[in-house]
């Protein structure tokens, strides 16, 4: 191979906390799958921190954002393994306009039925699954066993802790984070079971009626957390 058939590709994980660390070997599942047949591509692979404290974490490299923007290369991808919704969203709007490409990842026993239309930015963590005519915006994170359901539509910077159940027919605004274990009940094509902008489902609710934006609620059924009364 030489210099001039060869192409430098970088990725660049932002966030190396917890979380990060478990996406990454499903950011290496899918840049395999993307460029495994051209033997010219030089894959690169790393960490991204404002501030880092370490060199590397789980054998990858940590950079700071302005040492991944001087890294020298043809194409330039990353994503976002924040929790934090608000912060994820100001993290990958300064990074696109800088001119890096979102790439989204799912892991390889992710399942993904017919006419769905998925945003740029999503990460589908292990086990998850989801079915048809769902429609779902940037940069969702769904963590471990979640599932989405028919015809539902989810929001910008939604967050999904694992083994979230969204049944069918549910809408979700931006930046809602719905916790381990919670159960959305089915709504309805006439009425679907809305969650509000910015609202929290508690870890193992189970949400039986819409969910008012910038609320939180717990509990089987879902009530109103005393912190909002």
């Amino acid at each position: 191979m030489s210099e001039l058939d060869s192409k430098v590709v970088i990725f660049g994980l932002f966030g190396a906390g917890g979380y990060a660390r478990e996406v990454m070997p499903i950011v290496v599942e899918n840049l395999d799958a993307l460029f495994k047949s051209k033997p010219n591509v030089e894959l690169k692979v790393f960490f991204v921190e404002v501030s880092p404290n370490k060199k590397e974490v789980n054998g990858y490299p940590i950079v700071s954002e302005e040492e991944f923007f001087n890294i020298k290369c043809d194409v330039r991808y990353f994503n976002v393994a924040i929790a934090d919704s608000i912060i994820r969203a100001k993290v990958s709007n300064d990074i696109l306009g800088r001119g890096a490409i979102p790439l989204s990842l799912l892991a390889d026993n992710t399942v993904v039925y017919h006419n769905n239309d998925i945003s740029d930015g999503a990460i589908i963590c292990a086990n998850c699954v989801i079915t048809s005519n769902v429609k779902i915006g940037k940069f969702f994170h769904a963590n471990i066993y979640s599932y989405v359901a028919h015809d539902c539509i989810i929001g910008d910077f939604v967050t999904f802790a694992p083994n979230v159940h969204c049944n069918g027919n549910v809408h979700i605004k931006d930046h809602a984070y719905i916790g381990t274990g919670a159960i959305i009940k089915q709504g309805s094509e006439a009425k679907p079971l809305i969650i509000g902008e910015g609202a929290v489902v508690g870890m193992g609710a189970v949400v039986t009626k819409d969910v008012e934006p910038f609320t939180t609620v717990v509990g089987n059924p879902a009530r109103l957390h005393s912190a909002n009364k």
